[in-house]
């Protein structure tokens, strides 16, 4: 396969893009370090008091026990329905197959802002008081897409060949979802799961349109930085990234490892 353009300016461009993109996050991660008050130069020293303050902040803890407890709520609807759904949609012909499939991948394609508004309009025509609930329910709802399309592909790559054997050896429906079907797609859904809780955790387009009274961690964020901004906000910021990295690399990492072991 022949080269497009110079080996040493592609590359250069493309440590100039990840650049653009990740530089700001270190230097965020860098001053939510600084003994200083304020967030930019100069670094005055390295220093953990902004670590410090954030966990003794109440309304932070608050609001990231909210997060946590929105997105376990929000994986569980999205595993709860999408597990289904991916199974019919590999398993099983019915009407309208081909539409379905593609509209379960409305949610990446459409902004958050719509799909929040959407939500919020049909919640107050339906009579729906905002709150965590609403939060759950909006975000599970979004983020099934995630679980069927990872789950999906697993039961693609899986085949029917061991479900069939089963099913000659005399298991009933059941026994061949829960000892056949559901090991083969575990580290899947685990990923995928994983993924999710890390999407839903610092969502924010939803989680603004559909909040009550009790604020999650990205909307606590966003009142502190009207307010003030402190290295306190980088030192939130910074953990968030991490943990969200780590999610993300973690559900790869399993959603990948069944594929890689076949």
């Amino acid at each position: 396969m022949r080269e497009v353009g110079p080996r040493r300016l592609l590359w250069g461009i493309s440590w100039s893009v990840i650049a653009f993109l990740y530089l700001p996050i270190v230097v965020m991660a860098v001053f939510s370090f600084n003994d200083s008050e304020f967030t930019g130069l100069p670094f005055n020293g390295f220093t953990w008091h902004w670590y410090a303050a954030m966990f003794s902040d109440s309304q932070v803890l608050r609001s990231i026990g909210n997060s946590v407890w929105v997105a376990i709520g929000a994986v569980a609807l999205s595993v709860t329905f999408g597990l289904p759904a991916a199974i019919a949609l590999d398993r099983y012909e019915f009407p309208g197959k081909r539409w379905f499939r593609r509209f379960v991948l409305l949610p990446i394609v459409l902004p958050g802002v719509i799909t929040g508004v959407a939500l919020l309009l049909f919640y107050v025509l339906a009579g729906f008081r905002l709150s965590l609930l609403t939060i759950i329910l909006g975000q599970g709802t979004a983020l099934m897409c995630v679980i069927i399309t990872e789950v999906f592909a697993r039961l693609q790559q899986v085949g029917r060949s061991r479900e069939e054997a089963a099913l000659d050896l005399g298991a009933n429906p059941f026994e061949i979802f829960w000892w056949v079907t559901l090991p083969s797609v575990r580290s899947a859904l685990i990923g995928a799961a994983l993924i999710a809780f890390s999407i839903s955790f610092d969502e924010i387009a939803v989680t603004y349109l559909l909040t009550g009274r009790q604020n999650t961690l990205p909307m606590t964020l966003w009142s502190m930085l009207r307010r003030s901004v402190t290295p306190e906000v980088n030192a939130i910021s910074t953990l968030v990234v991490a943990v969200s990295g780590l999610l993300i690399t973690l559900g790869m990492v399993l959603a990948r490892r069944g594929v890689r072991a076949r």
